[in-house]
C-alpha cells in the first residue's frame, strides 16, 4: 500500500482527533506535530499524528506549557511511529513535576476555606502558598498565584515548606 493513500488531510486529523482545524494548524506552527505538503500544497499527515493530537491536548489538560510539550515531542522518533516504550519515557519525564502539582491540589483542597479567607494569599498565615510570609517582600497582591498555569503557584519550596 501507498503510504500516501495512509495519510490524513487536516479536515480529517481535526474530526478523528477531536480538534478544530485550526488548533490542528496552530499545533503545527507551534512544532508539535508535522505534515508533508502535497504538490498542490495540501497539508498531509501521518497516522501517528493522532496519537501526538492525543498527548497534547491530554498533556495540556495536565497544564504542561507548549513549550515543554514540544520538548517532550521532540524527543520522539519521526520516522516511524511511536512505541509505547517511547511513549513512557516521554512522559515519565513529567512524573516529579506532576507529583508537585498534585500535593499542591490536595494542599489546596485541605485548606480551601482558609486560602478563600485571606483572600490574597500572601499574608503571613497562609501556610499553603506564603509560609513565614516570604511573599511580602515581593509586592502587594496575589503574587503567588499568577506563576503557573492554572493561576496556581507550585514552586517546589513552597510545596515542601508548605503545612
Amino acid at each position: 500500500m501507498d503510504p500516501q493513500q495512509n495519510e490524513l488531510t487536516v479536515g480529517e486529523l481535526a474530526r478523528r482527533s477531536g480538534v478544530p482545524a485550526s488548533t490542528v494548524r496552530f499545533y503545527e506552527r507551534q512544532g508539535l506535530i508535522h505534515s508533508r505538503r502535497t504538490g498542490g500544497n495540501q497539508r498531509r499527515y501521518a497516522r501517528d499524528t493522532l496519537r501526538r493530537v492525543a498527548f497534547v491536548r491530554a498533556s495540556q489538560r495536565l497544564g504542561i506549557r507548549l513549550a515543554e510539550i514540544r520538548e517532550a515531542l521532540s524527543l520522539l522518533p519521526l520516522g516511524r511511529t511511536p512505541t509505547q516504550e517511547d511513549w513512557a519515557r516521554v512522559s515519565g519525564g513529567w512524573h516529579g513535576e506532576l507529583t508537585l502539582r498534585i500535593e499542591l491540589l490536595l494542599k489546596l483542597r485541605d485548606k480551601l476555606t482558609d486560602c478563600i479567607g485571606c483572600g490574597c494569599l500572601s499574608l503571613d498565615g497562609c501556610a499553603l502558598i506564603n509560609p513565614c510570609d516570604v511573599l511580602g517582600d515581593a509586592g502587594p497582591g496575589a503574587c503567588g498565584l499568577s506563576a503557573a498555569p492554572g493561576g496556581v503557584s507550585y514552586e517546589a519550596s513552597t510545596v515542601s515548606n508548605a503545612s
